[in-house]
């Protein structure tokens, strides 16, 4: 078997032409889709990561802005400029950069986001309605997997999927969703006795632990759907994923690429619950 591979640059290409054509439909209802992002500190790959999501953003004709925040920023002074961005009329979605500099409570910060312009998806509200199968904004990596699993129109229902990793941001939300599905759900994480035994298992694998290659075919059941959300930069700077991408192709009926794979799709389905937001779809 040579698994086919579900690119996630060429799906989010193609979603963001679908989006461009909305918002040319909202402009001439006088409704431009903004999103301003809050950078705090210098870190590299934040700025990049925003300097990647303000440049979608124009690739679709949607307004964005970048706030731009030292690192000695106080608490008090980020939800001021928060509780500014939550009054504006005209900012439809809202997003702080992470990580934080560690004088500032994280968890303080995204519930001072409004709900409804809580476009990353990590608001307690928004948590809850994900959990009870409400319609609301999903967290952006766990949706842009869900759809690339649309995309190939791959059964879920009834299907064991394992997740690895239980962080707030990919792991704990991708199991909520598939379990909205109706997949039997499985976590595993770095307290897992014998990993190899429940990843065997799976029909549907998801690896985001942050370790280049660990996962390889040995871990793998025969058609097994395998999604690396893994990006990790070798001593070559060269990218890599969790998976060993060669060796699981030989087993896998369907996986991800690293690069190229679900990495764009998180910034598609921000741009997505942008226009949501301007749209006021979630209540």
């Amino acid at each position: 078997m040579v698994a086919e591979v579900i690119s996630g640059r060429d799906l989010s290409m193609k979603l963001k032409a679908e989006m461009k054509q909305e918002i040319d439909t909202l402009k001439e209802r006088g409704i431009i889709p903004h999103l301003t992002v809050v950078l705090v500190g210098d870190d590299p790959a934040s700025r990049s990561y925003v300097s990647g999501k303000k440049k979608a953003s124009n690739e679709i004709g949607m307004s964005s802005e970048i706030i731009e925040l030292p690192e000695s920023v106080s608490e008090v002074e980020l939800l001021k400029v928060i509780n500014r961005l939550n009054q504006d009329s005209t900012v439809h979605g809202i997003l702080v950069q992470l990580p934080l500099p560690v004088q500032i409570n994280v968890q303080h910060i995204i519930e001072s986001i409004d709900p409804k312009k809580d476009v990353d998806g990590f608001h307690p509200i928004n948590i809850g309605k994900m959990m009870t199968g409400e319609d609301t904004f999903l967290p952006c990596t766990p949706y842009g997997i869900m759809t690339m699993l649309h995309s190939k129109n791959i059964s879920i229902e009834g299907k064991h999927a394992v997740v690895i990793g239980r962080s707030n941001i990919v792991g704990k939300p991708v199991g909520q969703l598939l379990l909205n599905e109706n997949a039997t759900v499985t976590y595993c994480h770095s307290k897992t006795k014998d990993l190899k035994a429940f990843t065997k298992l799976a029909d549907i694998l998801v690896v985001a632990i942050g370790k280049p290659n660990v996962i390889t075919k040995d871990y793998l059941k025969e058609g097994a759907v395998v999604i690396d959300v893994g990006i990790n930069r070798l001593s070559d700077g060269t990218l890599t994923g969790d998976v060993d991408f060669k060796s699981a192709s030989e087993v896998a009926s369907y996986i991800t690429p690293v690069p190229r794979g679900v990495g764009p799709m998180t910034i598609t389905m921000l741009l997505h619950n942008t226009i949501k937001a301007a749209k006021g779809l979630v209540k």
